[in-house]
């Protein structure tokens, strides 16, 4: 198990390539980039890491968790390895993390990838992180697993792949992070905004929105290509939340051909 600044990380590709981080979304594990690994890497030094809190990582999280310090853990694991300057694709929590990376430390991105992701959050997004709150507090850590899919995926995939996440729950159950951590993430993520501060990103950020995100509606891509003074906007027009699971040759091909053009 490779660990850097409390932070469980795996690489993939040659180590000579170009350094590329990817940062998953609430439920911050490594583990969610697993189809995309192999495409990514045939060109880049791929790093993925378990977000502190979460997964693989440290535990201990403060009081009160910021995106700042998702953007700090980050920096934190690029300077362990010796990355002096790194693209980075956030998924959702990943994404806004990357934004907060951007505006701390310019000079540490290249480019940044943000998928289903938001300048200040939608309040759509707000409603649902609500009920997921309440199923969590009210009904336990196996209700708002077995209710996560429905934020997730579209409803056609989730038909066609019961079987599959019915397995995969006793493993989220064993290595779910605990309701305080879980409550200070999505704290974090409902109080971000970066409203007015992103214009000089224009040309670095590709913005990737899904038309039937069910957590994240796509207008919040939208918003967030405009408060980049009209950054790259590309829209899935199916593929849900997890987007690059669900359409994952689609996902790959279109961010590769940003990364690498």
């Amino acid at each position: 198990m490779a660990e850097a600044a409390g932070l469980y990380y795996e690489e993939h590709g040659a180590p000579d390539a170009p350094p590329l981080i990817l940062s998953s979304g609430l439920g911050g594990s490594a583990s969610y980039w697993a189809p995309n690994i192999a495409a990514l890497s045939q060109h880049f030094r791929v790093i993925a890491y378990d977000h502190r809190g979460t997964g693989r990582s440290d535990r201990a999280l403060p009081d009160v968790v910021s995106v700042d310090d998702f953007a700090d853990d980050i920096l934190a694991l690029m300077d362990a390895l010796g990355i002096a300057r790194a693209h980075i694709i956030g998924h959702a929590a990943g994404g806004v993390a990357g934004l907060a990376l951007a505006l701390k430390a310019p000079e540490r991105l290249d480019r940044l990838v943000v998928v289903n992701g938001w300048a200040k959050a939608d309040p759509h997004f707000l409603r649902c992180f609500e009920a997921r709150l309440n199923l969590l507090r009210h009904s336990g850590v196996e209700a708002f697993l077995r209710a996560q899919p429905i934020f997730l995926y579209p409803a056609g995939w989730i038909s066609t792949h019961t079987q599959e996440l019915d397995a995969e729950l006793p493993h989220q159950l064993a290595s779910f992070p605990g309701a305080a951590t879980m409550e200070k993430r999505i704290a974090a993520l409902a109080v971000f905004d970066v409203t007015g501060k992103l214009r000089h990103l224009t040309k670095r950020v590709l913005v990737l929105a899904t038309a039937d995100d069910m957590l994240v509606p796509s207008v919040a891509g939208w918003g967030l290509s405009r408060e980049l003074g009209g950054a790259p906007l590309v829209t899935m027009e199916w593929g849900g939340h997890a987007c690059n699971v669900t359409d994952t040759k689609w996902f790959n091909h279109h961010v590769l051909d940003f990364l690498r053009s």
